[in-house]
């Protein structure tokens, strides 16, 4: 079952199409970009800070059931989200509105990638013409896109190592990306699918697809 997370940061177009199946969880005040859309969720997780009693009062009559947590907590409303996806059996999920104006929300929010829990369904974040995805040690990902497409691959928790690309300008063969540094920034799609390998450590991987 593919998930789709609206989340409650900039959302400036859907850079992804719906499918009738799609399970839609909105992230608190993500809802919104849901009724923008014309989308109702089925589930609104948080603790409703950031939506007003008639908008959570019109969302539940349209049939979204609403999964409120207190104010008082120690995740963030994206990261009850993602949990309640996996809970529910997501074997894909997407990520939208997850990126803003506050850099720790931004920051926070794609750190969850790297979530203890959420190490099994492939997890992607959609923001304007870029997708971010993580890759764990003894993984492949996929990239997709089209030649001259940016590709930045970037470290997380130290260095990276015996990484090994396909269909990438700058190749690496068993090579290694130090944490901090910016080697892996910048990397170019040769062709429309290429391919990253990492044996050990945790790889951010960006691509940044042209318009």
């Amino acid at each position: 079952m593919r998930t789709l997370i609206f989340a409650n940061g900039v959302l400036d177009h859907l850079p992804i199409e719906i499918q009738p199946d799609d399970f839609i969880i909105a992230a608190d005040g993500g809802a919104r970009h849901c009724l923008a859309l014309g989308l109702i969720p089925a589930m609104v997780v948080g603790d409703f800070d950031s939506l007003t009693a008639d908008e959570l009062t019109s969302l539940e009559a349209a049939g979204a059931e609403l999964i409120r947590h207190p104010a008082r907590k120690d995740e963030t409303d994206l990261e009850l989200a993602l949990l309640q996806a996996i809970e529910l059996g997501a074997s894909e999920v997407v990520i939208l509105g997850a990126l803003g104006a506050r850099w720790d929300m931004t920051l926070a929010n794609l750190l969850l990638l790297a979530h203890p829990n959420l190490r099994h369904p492939h997890i992607r974040v959609l923001a304007g013409h870029q997708e971010i995805t993580l890759l764990r040690a003894g993984e492949t990902v996929e990239l997709r896109g089209q030649p001259g497409d940016t590709v930045s691959l970037i470290p997380l928790r130290g260095d990276a190592r015996g990484i090994t690309t396909e269909g990438l300008e700058y190749p690496l063969d068993r090579g290694g990306l130090k944490f901090g540094a910016t080697r892996g920034i910048s990397n170019v799609l040769l062709r429309q699918r290429a391919s990253v390998t990492l044996e050990d450590g945790l790889l951010l991987c960006v691509v940044i697809h042209r318009i």
